[in-house]
C-alpha cells in the first residue's frame, strides 16, 4: 500500500524529467540540424521570418516561385548562386526550414506541457531535496521557456546578418547562437538531473580540488565550443589541413598579423583555428589530469563512471577533430564533430552535477 502511494506520488516527477528529457533531445537535434543547415550552405535560402505563418512550407509550384523570386533578390543568390536551379533552391530551403520548424515545436512542446504542470500544481508540489524550496522549480522552467524565446530571436538577428550586403553568417552571431544553445541545453539537463537524483552524505577525499577540475574542465569545453563556432563561421577549417603542424610549424608565422591585435583572436582565420587546436591540447592536459587524480579520491560511483564517460568521449572527440581537419571539413565528420562536441559537454555537465549533489 506504501509502495502505491509512493508510486502515485512520484509519478509527476517522473513526467516532468521524461517531458524535460523530450525537450532536451529535440534541443540536439535541432543543434544537428542547424549544423547541417551551416555545413550545406542553406542558412540565408529563406530570406523573411515568419514566426506563425512559416511554418507551413510551399505547397505548389506558384508558391515555390514567389519563395524562389524573394531568395533571387538576395545578395546570396546574386553574388553566389546566379544560375542556380528551383530544385537546387527546394535543397537548401528545405534544410533552413526543418532548423526552424524544430524550433517551433520545441516552444510548442515546453509551452503546453508547462502550462498543464503549472494548472496542476504538480510544480509546486514537487520537492527537490537539494534546494529545500519547491516553488523555485516553476520559475526555473518558466526562464527555460524564456531563454528559449530569446533563442528564436537570436537565429534571426544572425541570419539577418547574411541578407544585407555580404551574404555571409556573421561568426559573431554564430556563437552567440550556438553558445546560447548550449547554455539553454544545461540550464535543463542540470534541473533534470536534479530530479532524478538523490542526494547522498558521503565524504569525499580532496572534494574540492576535483571540483574544480571539474569546473574548469567545464568552462574551457564551453569556450571551445564557442571558438568552433568562430573556427566554422569564418570557415578557417579550410585551411592549414595539417596535423599536429600547421603546415610544418608548431606556431605558424602571421599569427598576430592583424592589426588591431585583438581581431586577431577572433577574427583571423590562422590564430582562430591555432587557438581552436590549443585549446584541444589543454583539454586533453585537463582530462589526463582528472582521470588520474580522480584515483585519489573518495567518489561515487556516479562520479566514477562520468570521469571514464567525459575520458571516452575527449578521445572520440579529439580524434573527429583531426579527421575533420585533414580531410577538409567533409560534411559528415563535420557533422559528427559537433555531435561529439555536444555528447562532451553533457558528460562533463553530468560528471560537474555527480559531484556536487552524490559526494557530500
Amino acid at each position: 500500500m506504501e509502495t502505491s502511494e509512493k508510486n502515485k506520488k512520484n509519478r509527476p516527477q517522473l513526467l516532468i524529467s521524461i517531458w524535460l528529457f523530450v525537450i532536451c533531445f529535440m534541443i540536439f537535434s535541432t543543434v544537428v540540424v542547424g549544423g547541417l543547415t551551416r555545413l550545406t550552405q542553406s542558412g540565408l535560402s529563406m530570406v523573411q521570418w515568419k514566426p506563425i505563418h512559416g511554418i507551413v512550407p510551399p505547397l505548389n509550384e506558384q508558391e515555390w516561385g514567389e519563395e524562389f523570386s524573394l531568395y533571387q533578390q538576395s545578395p546570396e543568390y546574386k553574388k553566389k548562386n546566379q544560375g542556380m536551379s528551383l530544385d537546387e533552391f527546394k535543397y537548401i530551403f528545405y534544410w533552413e526550414y526543418i532548423h526552424r520548424v524544430l524550433g517551433r515545436l520545441i516552444g510548442l512542446v515546453f509551452f503546453l506541457p508547462l502550462v498543464f504542470f503549472q494548472l496542476k500544481g504538480w510544480l509546486k508540489n514537487i520537492s527537490l531535496k537539494v534546494y529545500g524550496l519547491p516553488s523555485r522549480l516553476s520559475w526555473k522552467l518558466w526562464i527555460g521557456f524564456m531563454l528559449g524565446g530569446s533563442q528564436g530571436l537570436l537565429g534571426w538577428y544572425m541570419v539577418k546578418s547574411g541578407l544585407i550586403d555580404n551574404p555571409h553568417v556573421s561568426h559573431y552571431r554564430l556563437a552567440a547562437h550556438l553558445g546560447l544553445a548550449f547554455f539553454i541545453e544545461a540550464y535543463l539537463l542540470w534541473i533534470l538531473f536534479d530530479l532524478m537524483s538523490e542526494v547522498k552524505n558521503t565524504t569525499m577525499k580532496m572534494k574540492r580540488s576535483i571540483q574544480v577540475l571539474a569546473q574548469a574542465l567545464l568552462l574551457v569545453v564551453g569556450i571551445q565550443i564557442l571558438y568552433g563556432a568562430f573556427t566554422a563561421g569564418l570557415h578557417a577549417g579550410h585551411n592549414y589541413n595539417t596535423f599536429p603542424k600547421m603546415k610544418g610549424d608548431w606556431i605558424p608565422e602571421g599569427l598576430l598579423a592583424q592589426i588591431p591585435i585583438w581581431t586577431n583572436f577572433f577574427e583571423s582565420h590562422l590564430t582562430v583555428q591555432f587557438i581552436h587546436r590549443s585549446i584541444a591540447w589543454l583539454l586533453m592536459v585537463l582530462v589526463f589530469t582528472l582521470f588520474f587524480y580522480s584515483k585519489k579520491c573518495s567518489l561515487s560511483e556516479k562520479s566514477k563512471r562520468a570521469i571514464w564517460v567525459v575520458s571516452g568521449l575527449f578521445g572520440v572527440q579529439f580524434t573527429l577533430g583531426i579527421l575533420t581537419l585533414i580531410h577538409y571539413v567533409p560534411v559528415p565528420l563535420a557533422s559528427l564533430h559537433q555531435i561529439g562536441a555536444f555528447f562532451l559537454f553533457t558528460s562533463v555537465l553530468y560528471l560537474n552535477h555527480s559531484l556536487v549533489k552524490n559526494n557530500g
